[in-house]
């Protein structure tokens, strides 16, 4: 018995110490670790396809954000979903004609879509929500943020405004309509907040202007057993609004899980070209 506790003792020293100098292991391979509200949160850098150096945020196991590494590319988008977001908004602005577009963006996560808005969309006043303050720090340290607000000025300027608060609350409290309302958070591999429910597109729709839009990141596949998310947000979303669609991650292999850009809107000529039109 008592070489049994001793055993567990010289166990529970060795686990204690492994894990005690795991972020100095990490840090000698290129990783940062940092406890976030949502667990374990690994930072570190890799190749793309074409070999542009990019550097990734893994929350809990689940990659939630990317941007490109190289000075010129920085506040450029690295995933297709956050493109496919920023051209439908890109086209509001120019159809605003000068009277701006308000943006609240659900997530912050590497601000990526922000950051892009700050840099190359003046015309775009974005609220970036975010809950966890350390997941904010992260991205100033790590993913440029703090280097785009100074070169842009776009939070001296009101042009982006970065809020730690539970988005939905935040979205819920809101007493001015947004022009456009992204969902980019998630835990996991589900949305945050009730994005799949009649409630959550009830509140969504009453804090969009008229003929504003509704952008989502749904993680999943498009097709087959692993769609459902998708297929509940398109039954949601499309009692509320008069057309929805969404841009596929991997149309040539929809039964693939992918970052998929879902859109609603009542406004007319909206939904991308290549969107998959659900109404």
């Amino acid at each position: 018995m008592t070489e049994l506790i001793v055993a567990l003792v010289v166990l529970t020293v060795v686990c204690t110490a492994i894990l005690a100098a795991l972020p100095w292991l990490l840090r000698r391979r290129g990783v940062e670790m940092r406890r976030t509200k949502f667990g374990l949160t690994l930072i570190f850098e890799a190749d793309n396809l074409d070999g542009t150096p990019v550097r990734l945020l893994n929350v809990n196991g689940t990659f939630q954000s990317g941007c490109y590494v190289p000075e010129d590319l920085r506040f450029e988008l690295a995933c297709e979903y956050h493109r496919e977001m920023a051209r439908v908004i890109e086209g509001l602005a120019r159809r605003a004609a000068g009277r701006g577009v308000r943006v609240m963006v659900m997530g912050g996560g590497g601000y990526s879509l922000p950051k892009y808005l700050a840099a190359y969309v003046p015309a775009a006043r974005t609220d970036a929500v975010e809950v966890d303050p350390a997941i904010t720090a992260i991205a100033r340290e790590f993913f440029f943020l703090d280097e785009c607000l100074e070169k842009t000025g776009a939070e001296k300027g009101g042009r982006l405004r970065l809020v730690n608060d539970d988005a939905w609350a935040f979205l819920r409290a809101a007493t001015e309509p947004y022009d456009v309302i992204v969902n980019d958070a998630f835990s996991g591999k589900r949305p945050l907040g009730p994005l799949t429910s009649a409630e959550g597109a009830r509140v969504v729709r009453s804090r969009l202007a008229e003929d504003g839009v509704y952008l989502a990141n749904v993680r999943c596949a498009c097709e087959g057993r692993g769609a459902r998310p998708l297929r509940e947000v398109e039954e949601a979303f499309g009692r509320e609004f008069a057309h929805v669609g969404y841009v596929p991650e991997w149309p040539d292999d929809p039964e693939k899980p992918g970052n998929n850009a879902f859109i609603a809107t009542n406004a007319e000529g909206v939904l991308p070209a290549g969107a998959v039109v659900v109404k």
